[in-house]
């Protein structure tokens, strides 16, 4: 096969994702960006459960995700200044990588019960180094992807991203019940650093037409944003938000929940748990590719966030299963499915929204609202638990959806409209 077939041109459609570059890349960086997730969340909040810290202790260090909500704040600098090696967004993607590896490294020295503010503070500098490479990647993705490669550019892009958090939730958690905790930290924080090396190969995007100051940098993609939209923009703004609110608010406890209700070991949420889950929702994503290119993206939003709401009762089951392995695969299956389902349509939303020339700040703002839920909902999970309980709580979850279902009803010929744009 020529080089020409394997690396397209910029421009044209590839509605067959084996045979160009920029979206086997897009696959690959998006391992990468979603390496550092769990280290900073599920797979801490585990380390930190099996060490006996409270479940109060346990909802708060949740908080250390707060980068992924506010990362807009910085997202000009990237859109304004270039590094001066690989481009406008690879290099920014290269030094948070070597950030995140020796944020992960460093972790390892330290241990929940003597050093839990060390952890807090390396998670946070761990977490801001994942935000910031999160703010570069999907940047680099939307400047370039064209219109017709965002089904499969969106797809690859959350299935590498599911496979980089299967290899630090599932199999970390493996490895910690068998070389402990530092080791999976250093071993992760070692793989983080290689990725450096994909950054290095993968093509840049064309057309690029960096800002040319801080004013510009800061200021006009947030009127860019408003100017397009009007007062449609606040509701894109509320959805971002709502749309994935009841998904967090479910896996905000998750991992402490199959540890302390069924009382399921480590590596059997690892080897179960982790890895039926995530290689569902592997799946999930790329059939979330088929479905949007398949179908408009209103039905796919509308249908598939119905799906994502009604999984989370199915977590009622394993409250009364006891350590039921065969009941924990089936449930977070189906959860972790229907989740890459509904993240791929979600993502291939945003990417519409944004404007080509903004699109680190204005991805990152839509982004950051996103993270909302995943990061904030943590203490108050741990606070409503023990006042309900894990059944009536799951149901709560359920219902969180319906603000958002009605948001995507209401945005119906805002959705159709921006499907197939690309902002300049």
């Amino acid at each position: 096969m020529s080089n020409d077939a394997l690396i397209g041109t910029a421009g044209s459609p590839s509605p067959v994702p084996g045979r160009h570059w920029r979206v086997i890349s897009i696959g690959l960086l998006g391992f990468s960006s979603g390496l550092p997730l769990a280290l900073s969340l599920s797979t801490l909040q585990a380390w930190f459960t099996t060490a006996g810290m409270s479940l109060r202790d346990i909802g708060w260090i949740t908080l250390i995700g707060q980068a992924y909500v506010f990362k807009f704040l910085w997202a000009p600098l990237l859109d304004r200044l270039p590094l001066p090696w690989l481009g406008r967004r690879r290099g920014w993607i290269l030094m948070m990588q070597l950030i995140c590896g020796a944020a992960l490294i460093s972790m390892s020295f330290y241990t929940p019960q003597g050093a839990a503010s060390m952890l807090a503070f390396f998670g946070v500098l761990l977490a801001f180094g994942s935000a910031t490479q999160d703010i570069a990647y999907d940047a680099h993705r939307t400047d370039l992807l064209p219109p017709a490669e965002r089904g499969w550019g969106t797809a690859f892009s959350q299935g590498g991203y599911r496979l980089g958090m299967l290899v630090s939730g599932a199999l970390a958690l493996i490895l910690a019940d068998h070389l402990g905790w530092a080791w999976v930290y250093r071993l992760m924080g070692a793989l983080m650093l290689a990725a450096t090396l994909v950054t290095a190969w993968s093509p840049e995007a064309p057309d690029e037409r960096p800002t040319r100051n801080f004013t510009e940098a800061v200021v006009q993609p947030f009127m860019d944003f408003f100017e397009r939209y009007g007062t449609l923009a606040l509701g894109w703004l509320a959805l971002m938000v709502l749309y994935k609110l009841c998904d967090a608010f479910a896996l905000s406890l998750s991992t402490t929940f199959l540890l302390r209700v069924p009382q399921f070991s480590l590596t059997q949420i690892g080897t179960v748990s982790k890895t039926f889950g995530l290689v569902a929702g592997l799946l999930g994503a790329l059939a979330g590719g088929w479905v949007v290119t398949r179908l408009r993206l209103f039905p796919a939003l509308l249908g598939l966030g119905i799906a994502q709401a009604l999984v989370n009762l199915s977590y009622i089951w394993l409250v009364h299963s006891g350590p039921d392995v065969v009941a924990m695969a089936s449930v977070v299956s189906a959860e972790y499915f229907v989740s890459g389902l509904g993240s791929t349509a979600f993502v291939v939303l945003l990417t519409s929204l944004c404007n080509v020339r903004f699109s680190a700040t204005q991805y990152a703002l839509l982004s950051s609202l996103a993270a909302v839920g995943r990061v904030f909902l943590g203490p108050l999970a741990a606070w409503l638990v023990p006042q309900v309980g894990w059944s009536t709580f799951f149901v709560i979850t359920t219902l969180s959806a319906i603000p958002g279902l009605l948001l995507v009803i209401g945005l119906r010929r805002a959705i159709d409209r921006v499907e197939l744009t690309r902002p300049r």
